[in-house]
């Protein structure tokens, strides 16, 4: 039997589509890894994100009538939504004195409290 250009060709053509196609999808998978784990102090920081500020700026499970600003990427913005830049020091007075219709959480965020939250703020919210 005598094999024709053809015939020898569509075997290297299959390979070579199948080698692009496992490239494609490995280098496409490489996106989908997981965001690195949190450090200590940043998980100490999102249980207190989410026992204390994520009823009003994540879930709204309070049912207030003005929506509060949504903290994911806070600090991915040169501003805060007041227009304030984004600073730590600005994020913890709002947090300590309040702003607008956000209450003052003075007195319920230690020192440390405040660092562990400020360092979760920091990463986005991940």
């Amino acid at each position: 039997m005598r094999k024709t250009l053809a015939s020898v060709r569509a075997p290297i053509i299959w390979v070579t589509i199948g080698a692009a196609f496992a490239v494609g999808i490995e280098s496409g998978m490489a996106g989908c890894r997981s965001a690195p784990e949190l450090t200590a102090q940043q998980a100490e920081g999102k249980h207190l994100y989410e026992v204390r500020c994520a009823h009003c700026h994540q879930d709204n499970d309070l049912a207030l009538k003005k929506v509060p600003p949504d903290l994911h990427g806070l600090f991915d913005r040169k501003t805060l939504p007041s227009g304030i830049p984004a600073t730590d020091a600005a994020v913890e007075n709002n947090v300590l004195t309040g702003r607008g219709m956000m209450p003052g959480f003075a007195g319920r965020f230690d020192q440390k409290q405040m660092a562990a939250l400020l360092a979760y703020l920091h990463t986005g919210l991940r």
